[in-house]
């Protein structure tokens, strides 16, 4: 369980509470029914498991492709990016090369992989001996048993998540923000992703010391996406539910705060790629034995 942590069982609330889907409408340009999807709130059981305490790095990934000779989606169909105006499939663009000018293994070892649909990071767990955590599993590491808007809390610190604000260095309050810094950073930077080394804003780390769960990239869970409890879906999330979407989570560092939330749910086809979607994995081995230095015991003095 090298570079995994362990994440205890208990009692988790997931989703988010009322009175932050209440406040949402008027902090940013998306109406309250976006976010609906988080509703109702309610209170989980989940067992303990293992988490890898970052994404899959370029350099890890780049491991099974060279065991396996597994082939991804983006190499044979192109990458997907977000250009200056809308998506784009970008033939040459994948994994191994997120801009013409980036070899992902040798330029960017310790960064996630990016350009991975469902099955490829499916395959890669496989591979590992491992799996994709469970959607709930994701959000109880991301906040631990008390419901927080992010890993570390429930204010937001731009300066500890790669998002769109640590880039643009600013507040971004609405579309139109996000479209002015976006504008510049394709300017400058065209498809290739964002992303930094994984663990570096050590300072975003969730109550269990998992890293990279807000912002860096968006990340495949196992799970069907589909409503919480007896909640009924509005028809735009109530298809992506009945095509049989896989829910995604953490947000992305194209993305604003509000997408980068613990409880934010976003979900895709399973052959989705993207330059700022990636994955990390679970496993179900025993839990880690205690130590002495764990579980001092008093001893009488005398």
């Amino acid at each position: 369980m090298i570079d995994m942590v362990w994440i205890p069982g208990g009692a988790s609330a997931i989703g988010s509470p009322e009175h932050h889907l209440a406040s949402l409408g008027g902090e940013q340009h998306y109406d309250r029914a976006w976010f609906e999807d988080e509703a109702p709130q309610r209170v989980v059981q989940v067992p303990g498991f293992w988490l890898d305490r970052t994404p899959v790095t370029n350099i890890e990934f780049a491991e099974f492709v060279d065991a396996t000779g597994w082939m991804t989606y983006a190499e044979q169909a192109g990458g997907l990016v977000y250009g200056p105006d809308y998506w784009r499939q970008m033939p040459g663009i994948c994994w191994r090369r997120p801009h013409p000018d980036i070899d992902a293994v040798a330029d960017r070892p310790n960064h996630p992989v990016v350009h991975v649909d469902h099955d490829d990071a499916s395959a890669y767990a496989r591979w590992a001996k491992k799996r994709l955590p469970t959607e709930i599993e994701w959000e109880y590491a991301a906040h631990g048993p008390q419901w927080r808007a992010w890993p570390w809390g429930s204010t937001w610190l731009p300066e500890v998540a790669n998002t769109a604000e640590l880039w643009a260095g600013t507040e971004l309050r609405n579309l139109a923000d996000w479209k002015s810094w976006y504008t510049v950073y394709w300017r400058e930077n065209g498809p290739a992703p964002g992303t930094v080394p994984v663990g570096a804003l050590f300072e975003s780390a969730s109550p269990f010391g998992v890293l990279d769960m807000a912002g860096q990239v968006t990340e495949w869970t196992s799970s069907l996406y589909g409503p919480y409890g007896g909640a009924s879906l509005d028809a735009g999330f109530a298809a992506a539910a009945g095509l049989g979407f896989r829910s995604a989570r953490g947000g992305s560092w194209k993305m604003m705060r509000w997408q980068t939330r613990t409880s934010e749910r976003i979900c895709g086809v399973p052959d989705y790629s993207a330059f700022d979607l990636g994955f990390r994995c679970a496993a179900d081995s025993p839990a880690p034995q205690r130590t002495t230095s764990d579980n001092q015991e008093e001893r009488p003095h005398g």
